[in-house]
């Protein structure tokens, strides 16, 4: 079923440990092979560890024969050492396994998670923290790791471990073993009892450190703004605040563990104390023999060691299940923007857009755009001007599908781009915002995205055609230069001119501005109006303008009012007009310049 982003960090578990291990498990089988050689080797290395306090009862028990033959004690330790030398060998390649095993597994884990975080739309990124999908990719995962690599195999050793002991004490003695089976309910009582708490208090502390990565990647990235307004202090309280709740969960945590270990190691003494207390009145009445009493303190040694071990890969498991299950709140997590199923690539287009009778809300009926239409033909240019909250940056963000309408339609070429796949539409539409991101890496590669079918040659000649050169020369290592995070080593006009580039490099057929030049400079922005007016011979453009001087000779004007069309035409037929946008540009300009241009 399908879950919401609001399920991701709730401390209730809704799935159930075994669906949680049935889902780990089918990532597994491509490696299954793997594992069973790995189990193999644990079974040797429990036999063999099994067998070794058999040895040292050989030993003790010709210690104290009267005629000792130290050559048969020379034998038996041999044949220990051998035993115990073979063992750590065939642990080490075991660890070697099961940790190169692991490490698959979970890059093919965190590759799933990051390929389908890619998939959701841009309606449910604002819905959660950047820090916390991170929280998902890295941390989630590296508890994942230690499950496959060390927590499966183990609980198997271990439960291999007690069963064999088990079988052992009871065909050695059977009155002694029954004395140690009286205390495996108060082992089976208390781990019980902790794996409650445990449980409980693993899923407060992955919530928490969720929690407080959100609010670290949110505010470290606003730290100018901080800053600026100088609320350190406040910010401060509220990180303590976090860090705090996240101290007292692990605190619980530890709390929890810390008195689960001591009642286990009561029941371990107690069990020794009566194995050497009957023990000591069989040795004495000769049923059992002094190799034979120690090697039966061994195997208690032997039991009670799996399951403090198990108690520690429990609470590994359970943090286990806990990031489990906020991966897979990930993964199960559907995209409200899908292609249908019987999608089509949309082939290469000439540029017709048209939006008919269109209608759309981001919630239910708070409509934003009501019932608008309009035709733009291939390589026209259209300009969407209106006040803010007009509508004009959701005509851009329907048009590439970031969200899908309630009402109408939308067609490219004359078709609804509801019947193509995402990634064709969006692979002949150019995208230059106004908030350019760029990508830590070289400004080469900020042009060419990764996409090796580019080459040197077309980023050249690309940079040059939207002036974009005239920076990148004067720089020491040219298209080499290193970016900074975010492109903070360049100016507004330069992270701009790098968009256009990386733009027109992939030839798209439709171009979307969204107000370039609201932050530039004046020198800059000369520069840029140029660049455009060669890009707008390109293909169809779509401009979002603030600033109306950009826009004075594109084909057609549209102006947005409470997210209707309410003018529409070139900026001399919309001037003499003297409507909205007549307003709009008195705003801007000196009036009597305007009213000259107009008679």
């Amino acid at each position: 079923m399908p879950r919401s982003f609001g399920d991701i960090d709730v401390f209730t578990r809704t799935m159930s440990d075994m669906t949680i291990v049935k889902r780990l498990l089918i990532y597994i089988k491509p490696f299954i092979k793997q594992l069973i050689i790995a189990l193999v080797l644990v079974l040797v290395i429990v036999g063999l560890d099994l067998v070794g306090p058999l040895f040292l009862e050989r030993v003790l028990d010709e210690l104290g024969s009267e005629n000792i033959i130290f050559s048969k004690i020379v034998v038996i330790v041999v044949l220990y050492l051998v035993a115990m030398v073979v063992g750590s060998y065939f642990s080490y390649k075991q660890t070697i396994l099961l940790q190169t095993t692991g490490q698959k597994i979970i890059f093919n884990i965190r590759r799933d998670v990051f390929n389908h975080i890619e998939t959701f739309s841009i309606s449910q990124y604002n819905k959660i923290p950047i820090g916390k999908l991170v929280t998902r990719v890295t941390s989630d995962t590296d508890t994942l790791n230690q499950l496959y690599t060390d927590v499966i195999i183990n609980l198997l050793r271990n439960i291999i471990t007690i069963i064999g002991v088990f079988v052992i004490m009871f065909i050695k003695d059977f009155k002694l073993s029954l004395y140690i089976s009286a205390v495996v309910p108060f082992v089976f009582v208390a781990s019980l009892i902790f794996r409650k708490f445990s449980r409980k208090a693993y899923r407060k502390v992955r919530a928490n450190v969720s929690q407080i990565n959100a609010f670290l990647s949110e505010h470290l990235s606003g730290m100018k703004l901080i800053q600026i307004f100088n609320r350190e202090d406040k910010k401060m309280k509220e990180f303590r605040k976090k860090n705090t709740v996240l101290n007292r969960s692990y605190l619980a945590q530890t709390l929890t563990f810390s008195l689960y270990r001591p009642f286990m190691y009561l029941l371990f003494v107690s069990s020794l104390i009566v194995v050497l207390w009957v023990g000591s009145l069989d040795v004495i009445a000769g049923v059992i023999t002094y190799g034979g009493l120690f090697a039966f303190t061994q195997y208690i040694s032997k039991f009670f060691n799996p399951i403090q071990d198990l108690a520690d890969k429990f609470d590994v498991l359970q943090s286990a299940f806990t990031s489990g299950e906020r991966i897979f709140s990930i993964l199960d997590t559907v995209p409200t923007v899908l292609d249908c199923d019987d999608a089509i690539d949309l082939p290469k287009i000439k540029g017709k857009i048209e939006f008919r009778n269109v209608w759309f809300a981001y919630n239910q009926e708070d409509w934003i755009l009501k019932d608008v239409s309009f035709v733009i033909q291939p390589k026209e240019t259209m300009a969407l001007v209106g006040a803010t909250g007009s509508g004009k940056t959701t005509i851009i963000s329907l048009l590439v599908r970031n969200y899908d309408i309630q009402q109408g339609q939308i067609l490219i070429d004359d078709i609804d781009i509801k019947k193509v796949s995402m990634s064709s539409l969006r692979k002949q539409i150019g995208q230059m915002l106004q908030d350019v991101f760029l990508f830590s890496g070289t400004i080469e590669s900020n042009i060419r995205l990764r996409d090796e079918t580019i080459t040197d040659k077309a980023i050249l000649d690309a940079c040059h055609y939207v002036n974009a050169d005239w920076f990148i020369n004067r720089l020491p290592d040219k298209y080499d230069e290193l970016v900074r995070e975010r492109g903070n080593n360049f100016s507004s006009g330069q992270r701009q001119l790098l968009s256009f580039a990386r733009t027109i490099v992939h030839e798209p057929s439709v171009m979307i501005l969204d107000e370039a030049t609201a932050n530039i400079d004046t020198e800059t922005e000369e520069i840029i109006q140029e660049s455009l007016k060669k890009m707008m011979n390109i293909g169809t453009m779509i401009i979002v303008a603030h600033r109306l001087s950009t826009i004075q000779h594109v084909d057609n004007i549209i102006v947005m009012q409470k997210g209707k069309i309410i003018e529409s035409g070139n900026h001399q037929e919309l001037l003499k007009r003297k409507g909205h946008y007549y307003q709009l540009y008195r705003l801007q300009y000196d009036k009597s310049l305007e009213l000259t241009e107009i008679d």
